[in-house]
């Protein structure tokens, strides 16, 4: 078959031009599908308004001067204690979740590459020798004929031009949700951040109940000790007795309610670290952890800041760069399939001059019948556009609901501690003024028992309370994005996905 004219040199020099034969008429043929594949037929990208209010609902105490912002503001430099800060080392180092997370974004890095690849043209070498033989009644000289051919060439795969841009939208779509699932993986980092200090903190608060109800049951077997005597000498009814009896049982059975949800925690909080850890109990109590005020700025600050936010629109401009290689698919498609190289009958005579061999094999193809499927296709496209875009708007929502329900929790919690303390002094002068009244015979015995008993409600209240107000501040950390951040040290929290080669 004859090639066109726009690919047939016009005479022999210029295919084997002195040094380098053949590369001229190659060279003609892509210059100008080079130069003319420029074309980008995916839609230009608008991040969608924010489907949210401009401030955040009941933002009390979160002024523009109220505390650090999240941006300055790294992980270790928001959790100071020392144990927290190894457990949350570790569990970068060692969760599961956290390494499965980590290895999808080298999956998606390695698809994103082979993706690109289909940009470049691949060339490979190749060497090769054909023997033939021929049967006398087929010969001309009706003699059997023996026939050899060496050849060592390079060839050029069928490479697609890309003039509409079909390949580079795949490439940029590629890209971009490799993008998305490094997000998704700081996602992870900073959810579980939050979950290794809320564990930490759940642990603390389990252990200073623990040490109050240990403290309450050693005081009330002791007046359990006094009341048996008292009853062995009459000084007191088995009424009294039992009554002490009661109250040293509630504050055991809190004993072994709060040591069974300890155990629990510690062994959550190891799963999250992925490794064996040093639980023992805390030696501080939970008012002697700090915490530093953040300031929530504005719900705008949240499209940098949340990594699942970022992910959801790498998501939404995938989306689009697919809608432009669905719309390419539309327009021919031209491909290249060369080879260039030396051929002779003698292996001998391989390299010799005048043994070049060259092919250029141009193919331009488009569909005409096939059943509406690059109809189908761009429809299919533009509706996942659509779901983008309303996963995206989800993600700034949720966002923005996630900030508000911590800052709510951060002012109604510190006003719940205020009450809480001021409970719990009340409740401790009852317990020592009733007490008083019954050593001097002024009041029941069963009027002590209430006020005992309600005195450890109350401290175990205040404990959970603040353990409460400590943790929606940690959680406001995670929703304003903290802990995707480098550390104070300026070394990242967990190492970034490699670029693509």
């Amino acid at each position: 078959m004859t090639a066109p004219a726009a690919f047939r040199p016009k005479n022999r020099a210029a295919v084997e031009a002195p040094g380098v034969p053949g590369l001229t008429a190659l060279a003609t043929a892509l210059l100008p599908l080079l130069l003319a594949g420029c074309v980008a037929m995916a839609p230009p990208y608008a991040a969608p308004a924010l489907p949210v209010a401009v401030q955040y609902p009941g933002d009390a105490g979160a002024g523009p001067t109220d505390g650090r912002a999240v941006a300055a503001t790294g992980w270790r430099d928001y959790f100071a204690d020392p144990r927290l800060q190894t457990l949350i080392t570790q569990a970068l180092a060692h969760n599961r979740d956290l390494r499965s997370t980590a290895l999808r974004v080298e999956e998606a890095r390695a698809a994103a590459g082979i993706q690109r690849a289909d940009l470049f043209p691949t060339v490979g070498a190749q060497a090769g020798i054909d023997r033939s033989r021929t049967p006398a009644d087929l010969s001309i000289t009706r003699q059997p004929q023996l026939g050899s051919q060496y050849q060592a060439a390079l060839g050029l795969a069928s490479w697609e031009i890309d003039f509409w841009g079909r390949v580079r939208s795949l490439n940029d779509a590629a890209l971009e949700n490799f993008l998305a699932t490094d997000a998704a993986r700081q996602a992870v980092m900073v959810g579980l951040i939050a979950q290794v200090a809320n564990s930490y903190l759940g642990l603390c608060e389990l252990d200073e109940r623990l040490v109050l109800a240990r403290r309450s049951t050693a005081s009330r077997e002791e007046s359990l000790r006094i009341f048996t005597r008292r009853v062995a000498v009459g000084a007191a009814s088995r009424l009294q007795l039992t009554q002490m009896q009661t109250l040293l049982t509630q504050a055991q059975a809190l004993v072994a309610q709060l040591a069974l949800a300890r155990a629990q925690q510690a062994h959550a909080l190891t799963l999250l670290a992925g490794s064996a850890v040093d639980l023992s109990p805390a030696a501080r109590p939970l008012d002697a952890h700090q915490i530093p005020p953040l300031r929530a700025g504005l719900p705008s600050d949240l499209l940098t800041l949340r990594p699942d936010i970022v992910a959801a629109e790498h998501q939404l401009r995938a989306a689009h760069a697919q809608i432009g290689a669905a719309r390419a698919a539309f327009f021919p498609r031209i491909a290249l399939t060369g080879l260039y190289g030396t051929a002779s009958s003698q292996l001998a005579g391989l390299f010799d001059a005048g043994s070049q061999k060259w092919v250029l094999s141009p193919l331009v193809s488009l569909p005409l019948l096939d059943a509406g499927r690059r109809e189908n296709n761009l429809s299919l496209a533009e509706v996942r556009r659509h779901l983008a875009v309303a996963n995206y708007e989800k993600a700034v929502q949720g966002a923005f609901r996630d900030v508000s329900d911590a800052l709510a929790a951060r002012a109604g919690l510190a006003r719940q501690l205020v009450i809480a303390q001021d409970a719990l002094a009340a409740q401790a002068e009852r317990a020592r003024l009733s007490q008083l009244r019954y050593d001097h015979g002024a009041s029941a015995f069963l009027d002590v028992l209430d006020a005992q008993r309600d005195l450890l409600v109350a401290e175990q209240q205040v404990v959970q309370v603040r353990r409460a107000l400590l943790s929606s501040q940690v959680g406001l950390y995670a929703a304003l994005g903290g802990g995707a951040l480098p550390a104070a040290s300026g070394a990242p929290a967990v190492a970034p996905a490699r670029p693509i080669p």
